[in-house]
């Protein structure tokens, strides 16, 4: 079992910038590859980044590439996500996910553990 706990979520004006962390529970949290994902008002949860469950590998959807950055630290068992040059269209409610591979967090159905979510709100 794995529980999820996102903080660091608020208002930043367009260009600004945010660090989501996430903190979690569970002794098999090292075995997880984890995620971010976001939901809009009235779309659906989609995808952000991904990281490997040593940290070593990193994966981002195209619209935030260059500008967001995910990490790990598995020693205190958090993910971060570093979101710089922060757009309008960023915001969202932004969700860390847990899943056994970074192949399954592309899926929202293949995620195995979700955050309660933290709101990000970027004004122009």
């Amino acid at each position: 079992q794995v529980q999820l706990v996102e903080s660091g979520g608020g208002l930043v004006q367009a260009g600004g910038s945010l660090r989501l962390s996430c903190a979690a529970s569970g002794r098999t949290f090292n075995n997880y590859a984890m995620g971010w994902f976001r939901q809009a008002p009235g779309k659906e949860r989609e995808w952000v980044a991904a990281i490997s469950y040593t940290g070593s590998s990193t994966f981002y959807t195209g619209s935030v590439r260059g500008r967001f950055t995910i990490s790990k630290d598995n020693a205190k068992n958090m993910v971060y996500l570093q979101m710089n040059s922060l757009k309008p269209e960023d915001t969202a409610v932004y969700y860390c996910a847990a899943a056994p591979s970074v192949s399954a967090l592309r899926s929202v159905g293949a995620v195995n553990y979700w955050g309660q979510g933290t709101q990000v709100t970027v004004s122009s």
